[in-house]
């Protein structure tokens, strides 16, 4: 008997080791590790073997990982979908027994960073004191300002939102507030404030800002990382102003949210931008299945297209992303279906594409308001534009990039 090859896999086994792990490693331990937004870490092979199972149903119907993009004229370079030999392969692993083989068969484990999902920050700012969210309770969006004092300009290459419980932080938006803005000026820094409740013009004046957005957080994104030679930039005496959405639950619970800056080795030529078009004055009318809301611009100058980033809340169901060229002809950028309140994706192109001064921009967003619509907080209602999750939105975001020297006011200075 050769007692030597006992426990050795089979020539052509699939095993976890040689065939799986490296699957895991490339498209899911990115979310899927201690402190990151999986349920359950999928680094070894006793974390991942009760899951077997459950990892083949979730990549067999594409549910995992998160990715939403039904047709595209362009390509994205962060696409995490497995293409359907990685899909075969965890299939066969699964149907096969799950066999762990040999440890020295397991690529390099990957060099996770430790606390960011960017290398180590330049700049950490994070809220002074902790923010208590309520139990069972609406709470109405939080800002904060965050002084930086950075005397001169600064160029930033990664900018990342690090939620301290993402239990309760749904999503958050950080602006660039620059010297001579108006916005907020009469809130204190570092304390959390929210327009009285109840205030229409308050929170109208909160909400209504041009200020440039630097990072989004929402399940699911990544952080703000921009191209070689591209950056985006804080102009010398600007502060940052954070906007937090919380979710309450069941219980009372405390956040305390950080922000990680990466600064450009040097000064890039181009400077990133986020623009956004949406539309505010729709209203959906109750058990509509296939609600239309559409927006629609010109762009002022040249601009490479960067990202895409849609924006809806519980009842959006799709989004399309349209150049209308001559004679009506129309080229779809890109189309999510379904669209995922709780996976906020940006889609961010393999190749930038060039928009001329002039090119039509069309977004669209659908929404069911029905009762076939699990999401739907009350099938009933009729929904107009709100910042709450029962309330609904349609905004279609999109960085671009521009010439180095050109800011947000100027590039929208139509030549």
């Amino acid at each position: 008997m050769f007692f030597g090859l006992l426990g050795q896999p089979c020539a052509g086994e699939v095993t976890f080791y040689k065939d799986v792990l490296p699957i895991l490693q490339k498209r899911c331990q990115g979310c899927h590790r201690p402190g990151e937004i999986g349920p359950m870490p999928l680094l070894t092979y006793r974390q991942v073997r009760p899951w077997a199972a459950g990892i083949r149903e979730a990549v067999t119907t594409r549910k995992m990982p998160p990715w939403f993009e039904e047709s595209s004229s362009l390509e994205f370079a962060n696409n995490p979908s497995l293409a359907s030999a990685e899909i075969k392969t965890v299939q066969s692993w699964v149907d096969s027994g799950s066999a762990e083989g040999i440890p020295m068969d397991a690529p390099p484990a990957p060099k996770w960073p430790n606390g960011w999902n960017i290398p180590s920050p330049d700049v950490v700012i994070e809220m002074p004191k902790p923010f208590v969210i309520p139990a069972k309770t609406e709470v109405d969006y939080q800002y904060i300002i965050l002084k930086l004092g950075f005397a001169a300009d600064r160029w930033i290459q990664m900018a990342e939102i690090r939620p301290g419980d993402r239990s309760v932080v749904h999503h958050a938006v950080l602006y660039v507030r620059e010297p001579g803005s108006d916005w907020l000026r009469d809130v204190p820094p570092g304390v959390v404030y929210a327009p009285p409740h109840g205030d229409r013009e308050a929170k109208r004046k909160a909400a209504g800002t041009i200020a440039d957005i630097l990072a989004i957080y929402t399940p699911g994104s990544r952080p703000a990382m921009f191209p070689a030679g591209m950056g985006k930039k804080i102009p010398a005496g600007s502060d940052l102003v954070l906007q937090i959405h919380y979710t309450a639950r069941d219980k009372t619970i405390q956040d305390v949210t950080s922000i990680g800056l990466v600064m450009c080795a040097d000064q890039p030529k181009k400077r990133v931008l986020t623009l956004q078009m949406g539309n505010d004055t729709f209203v959906i009318p109750p058990g509509e299945r296939n609600y239309r809301v559409a927006v629609s611009g010109t762009m002022p100058r040249d601009a490479m297209l960067l990202s895409l980033f849609p924006h809806m809340h519980l009842r959006g169901s799709a989004f399309e992303y349209q150049i209308i060229g001559d004679g009506g002809r129309v080229e779809t950028l890109l189309r999510v279906k379904p669209y995922d309140f709780f996976w906020q994706l940006s889609y961010e192109l393999q190749t930038p594409r060039l928009l001329r001064a002039g090119t039509r921009l069309l977004w669209v967003g659908y929404f069911d308001n029905s009762a076939d619509n699990p999401k739907n907080p009350d099938p009933m209602a009729e929904v107009s534009w709100g910042e709450q999750s029962r309330e609904e939105m349609m905004i279609g975001f999109f960085d671009i990039a521009v010439p180095g020297d050109i800011d947000k006011t100027t590039f929208f200075v139509r030549k």
